[in-house]
């Protein structure tokens, strides 16, 4: 649900963003997502789920909470736009990629840490916390273009000037039309899969295949972030100084990275205490295209005044593919938790047997597959 809803609302809240500015949808996306939290959190600590069932109840937050949330990298990229040259936002899709992979550390490592500590509500409250401090932070700082701050703009060297020529509803259209960005959004429709399954599976899988306790499993935040923020940075830097600012390059050395991981696991079963670092090269490819793909090439296609419409058309096809393998993986890998005959939640035994994770890897490599094509399509 919280995939579907973000990626419905990315189309929505794109043209939005062009219309509202960059600085007011932050705030918008950074109060109404603390909202969400602080009305979960609620829920937690008192019991009351207003006539809800508790799933329900629980769902239904977290759906107004990704609505919010999807406000979020559209407004980043769309106040970068104006602020960042076509040559620097390699470099920028790189810090985009190192604040996704510090958010990864937080909500894996330290909500653990929370849960553990504290009582469940905090897991709430704290990021709504954090998201109100942001709140205050941009709304004194945070400015959607240089001349709001008594600097000169300047020429970007991307589509903007093309984009205010045509107009938005002219603007919409090239895009769903033009083939190049077609493609990247089918792209970014495999990193959505991939990026998920892996984010959201890693850690069932290493616990299923008995690598529970081993380093990259037992931190596995930490291990994203860092090959989050190895790969936003690697594919920055060699799209900006190697490739001449073209990000369809960098993609496509990144999801060979990503496919060559995927296929090496089916071997690696044999071998598991291997697998892990495997899966932290993964990681590392995949969070360094999504930064170099939704972050930078959209806004190099769209031009500052209608950067929030392409990213928004682009991310949600990240979000359509997350869908997918949450409907894939959640039909056919085993829960972590059963409930037994009295209704207690207990171990699935079934999560412990290695032969039924194969599907996990094994679903992968085709998706990798034909994002690596892609990306060689319009290399």
């Amino acid at each position: 649900v919280g995939s579907m809803v973000y990626g419905l609302s990315l189309i929505v809240n794109g043209p939005l963003t062009d219309r509202l500015g960059g600085r007011t949808t932050i705030l918008i996306s950074a109060a109404g997502a603390a909202l969400a939290n602080i009305w979960m959190g609620y829920m937690a600590a008192t019991g009351e789920h207003f006539g809800m069932k508790p799933v329900t109840a629980f769902t239904t937050a977290y759906g107004m909470n990704m609505f919010f949330q999807s406000f979020g990298a559209i407004s980043i990229v769309k106040v970068n736009a104006a602020w960042f040259h076509l040559r620097e936002r390699g470099t920028f899709g790189g810090i985009f990629g190192i604040l996704i992979s510090l958010g990864l550390y937080f909500a894996y490592d330290l909500g653990k840490r929370i849960t553990e500590t504290m009582h469940v509500q905090w897991l709430f409250y704290i990021p709504a916390g954090l998201l109100l401090v942001f709140f205050v932070l941009s709304a004194i700082w945070v400015r959607n273009q240089p001349s709001d701050t008594g600097h000169a703009n300047f020429d970007l060297g991307d589509a903007t000037n093309e984009g205010e020529k045509l107009g938005p509803g002219r603007v919409f259209i090239r895009m769903i039309t033009h083939p190049v960005l077609i493609i990247i959004a089918l792209i970014e429709m495999c990193s959505g899969f991939l990026r998920q399954a892996i984010l959201q599976w890693g850690t069932d899988f290493g616990k299923g295949i008995g690598l529970g306790k081993t380093f990259v499993f037992q931190n596995w935040g930490l291990v994203s972030c860092i090959a989050g923020i190895t790969g936003g940075m690697f594919a920055g830097a060699i799209s900006d100084h190697l490739f001449q600012s073209r990000r369809s390059p960098v993609s496509a050395v990144l999801y060979g990275i990503m496919l060559v991981g995927a296929i090496s696991i089916v071997p690696l079963f044999a071998a598991p205490w291997a697998i892990g670092w495997s899966v932290a090269m993964m990681s590392m490819a995949i969070i360094g295209v999504h930064g170099m793909l939704t972050a930078t090439a959209s806004a190099d296609f769209a031009g500052k005044k209608n950067t929030g419409m392409a990213v928004g058309l682009i991310d949600a096809f990240v979000y359509v593919g997350s869908m997918i393998q949450s409907f894939i993986y959640g039909a056919y890998l085993p829960a972590a938790k059963i409930r037994d005959a009295k209704g207690c939640l207990v171990s699935n035994p079934a999560a412990k047997q290695i032969d039924n994770w194969h599907v996990w890897p094994y679903a992968m490599i085709p998706v990798a597959a034909i994002g690596f094509l892609l990306t060689l399509r319009i290399w």
